[in-house]
């Protein structure tokens, strides 16, 4: 594992000794998986952290696993400026009621990445201050990138305009 993967875990593991379920690393980037629950105070670490100073986050997204248990995930693509390094946090929920904490009282630009997985994925982001939908209507029903949806959409869902 490179030396600043390690450092990762290590002061993660020493700080929050049993939030890490999964962590790995592929072509030198790491992924570290961590429990809903504790996802904000991770990020939280993470971020104010002197030494890690993670204070960019670069991308948040939603994953579909299509499976019956942990079925949706989030993705946190964060980037350190300080030590021009990158991570990725992961955290999953159910299908029943997908509901994750938001972060955006960690990074305020997690506001539209929150709302754009909301809008296609249907995950709740619970606290968000304005979660509402971005690119489809308020009264669109679906959820577009869902494994479920179909390739050519619903027929009849919107009310496109004629030619």
């Amino acid at each position: 594992m490179e030396e600043k993967n390690e450092k990762v875990i290590n002061k993660l593991k020493a700080s929050h000794p049993d939030v890490i379920l999964d962590a790995n690393e592929f072509r030198g980037e790491l992924t570290v998986t961590v429990p809903k629950e504790r996802i904000v105070e991770v990020c939280r670490f993470v971020k104010e952290d002197g030494e890690l100073a993670f204070d960019l986050l670069a991308d948040l997204c939603g994953i579909d696993m299509n499976t019956s248990e942990n079925r949706f995930g989030v993705i946190y693509n964060l980037y350190s400026l300080k030590n021009k390094h990158r991570i990725r946090l992961k955290t999953y929920t159910q299908e029943e009621q997908p509901k994750v904490p938001t972060v955006t009282g960690v990074w305020s630009t997690a506001n539209w990445h929150e709302r754009e997985t909301y809008d296609m994925f249907g995950i709740i982001f619970e606290g968000h201050p304005d979660l509402r939908r971005m690119y489809m209507p308020e009264e669109f029903e679906y959820h577009p990138l869902r494994k479920e949806f179909p390739l050519m959409g619903i027929p009849g869902s919107l009310n496109l305009p004629k030619k």
